[in-house]
């Protein structure tokens, strides 16, 4: 019997920025609304099965408007110290929090956007990340 393998193209046409921080979530949102002109709200958290009975909870942030999307995730799963990589990026996970942007909003040069996410008292650090490169790069889709 001839096998069929289902080969799956995704898109990447979005960038990722990682951000040190030792703030809580929904402050970080804040700075950024107040930062960028956005209106991240709370979503529910995402859920990822893993093998086994371990889930993978992480909070995520939403602002969706009528060109762009952004999304602001928590790097390390909620309430999870049993995993062995309690990451939604575990390549990345010296970031505390990962801003995926898609849309209008990409125009703006990289290094201007984080010479702005710098203006803020609040984050420590930001890097941009090429979304190819990225081994764990499939969690980002939704």
């Amino acid at each position: 019997m001839k096998t069929h393998r289902l080969q799956i193209e995704y898109d990447y046409s979005f960038d990722v920025y990682g951000l040190v921080t030792s703030v809580k979530d929904y402050k970080l949102a804040w700075a950024l609304n107040r930062l960028l002109d956005l209106r991240l709200s709370r979503q529910r958290d995402l859920c990822y099965d893993l093998a086994g009975r371990d889930r993978l909870l992480i909070a995520n942030f939403q602002h969706i408007s009528e060109h762009s999307e952004v999304r602001l995730f928590r790097n390390r799963a909620l309430g999870s110290p049993t995993l062995k990589k309690p990451f939604l990026l575990p390549d990345i996970k010296e970031y505390d929090y990962v801003l995926q942007i898609t849309g209008a909003l990409q125009q703006l040069h990289p290094h201007e956007l984080s010479r702005k996410l710098l203006q803020s008292p609040l984050v420590q650090y930001v890097k941009q990340f090429d979304p190819l490169t990225l081994k764990f790069k499939e969690n980002l889709i939704f």
